[in-house]
């Protein structure tokens, strides 16, 4: 039996390596078009496309523009190689079935008021991936380019219990949705990377059923990128989703720790969370190695308003309240259920889910007024 277990974990081990790579590879393609398109590099766009491929384009005197790639690489041969030419792109979704494969990119160019959307088939060829076609289209849009990095958990249960949590689908959406309202781009980052465990859904509610339903949302969601993948320097703010999740794994995670106080130090970003989400903001530290909190109005879900006498709370690694006062910060908090948020500087927090959108405006408010 050993044996055959053995097998069977060996095969689903290979297929998952076999998944990850494949996607990786993917990404790579598109992320050569990408990179080439935004910093005028021929050869990184040649290196994407298939050499035979064609672009499939509106223009205003035709139904269709065909542009054989080989064209469309000499676009980009008249900028200054390796300058940034204001088009800032991402890799929205992408699907794949054996060797071939479908993906979406956003690109922006925030001067001028316009969003793409590139729709990619791509196909792999002698063991490389290569776009085989691509269409696109485009809108009037206020998206800025300006970035927000969610902080979510990879915990599944509370502690080492068999107790089930997640990330609070509330607060994610709430503080999402106000963010690209406003023209802000939104990341997930997680200690592991991947798909993460979400709770307190509720499809009642129509804001969080219009994103449950949302492709390109979940898909980040299932694919939250890792610390390892992170630029710092991109992101003008961190929020910390909340949940029973949020109090494992993001707390005591040093690549996390080190991301969000290079926003807030070396960017001049802001750091902010929700209601448990405030655990990941409870270990930071400065550069003069003062816990950040220290002398700080800092809100979040209060001790007391746990259940004490519930099973999940014996599985707590430490109180938010209790740990925050204890390293100097000045907890505030208000009755249950109540909208209430706490800005001291550049930190933003807030109580509970019902205070997402709150902290995401102040948030927005403090971005606009440090241009």
């Amino acid at each position: 039996m050993k044996k055959i277990f053995s097998a069977i974990l060996l095969v689903l081990l290979s297929n998952l390596s076999f998944s990850q790579s494949e996607q990786s590879l993917i990404e790579n393609c598109i992320q050569n078009y990408i990179e080439g398109t935004s910093y005028n590099k021929p050869d990184s766009i040649s290196k994407a496309f298939y050499s035979e491929a064609n672009l499939f384009l509106s223009h205003k005197e035709k139904p269709l523009w065909i542009v054989p790639s080989s064209e469309y690489v000499t676009w980009f041969q008249k900028g200054n190689k390796g300058e940034f030419n204001g088009r800032i792109g991402r890799i929205i979704s992408i699907e794949y079935f054996n060797d071939i494969a479908v993906a979406k990119a956003e690109i922006l160019i925030p001067e001028r008021k316009q969003e793409f959307m590139d729709l990619f088939l791509l196909k792999k060829i002698e063991g490389e991936w290569k776009i085989i076609s691509k269409s696109a289209s485009s809108k009037a849009s206020n998206k800025s380019g300006k970035k927000i990095l969610f902080i979510v958990s990879n915990a599944h249960y509370y502690g080492n219990s068999t107790i089930s949590t997640g990330n609070s689908f509330a607060e994610i959406v709430n503080a999402y949705n106000t963010f690209i309202n406003s023209g802000y781009i939104v990341d997930f980052v997680s200690p592991k990377g991947g798909a993460i465990p979400l709770a307190y859904i509720d499809t009642s509610d129509s804001l969080q059923k219009q994103y449950l339903y949302n492709e390109d949302f979940m898909y980040a969601i299932k694919h939250t990128v890792n610390p390892k993948e992170i630029d710092y320097k991109t992101y003008k703010a961190v929020h910390y989703i909340g949940g029973g999740s949020a109090m494992y794994d993001v707390p005591e995670n040093s690549d996390i720790q080190h991301i969000t106080m290079q926003i807030y130090e070396d960017n001049n970003g802001i750091i902010s969370s929700v209601c448990h989400g405030t655990a990941g903001i409870a270990n930071l530290k400065t550069k003069n190695g003062k816990f950040l909190v220290e002398g700080k109005k800092i809100s979040g879900y209060p001790d007391s308003f746990e259940k004490q006498d519930g099973e999940y709370f014996k599985h707590f690694p430490f109180l938010i309240q209790k740990t925050i006062e204890e390293r100097g910060g000045d907890f505030k908090f208000s009755k249950r259920n109540e909208d209430y948020v706490e800005q001291d500087g550049r930190i933003v927090t807030g109580q509970n889910f019902q205070s997402s959108k709150s902290v995401a405006l102040k948030i927005i408010e403090l971005i606009e007024k440090n241009k």
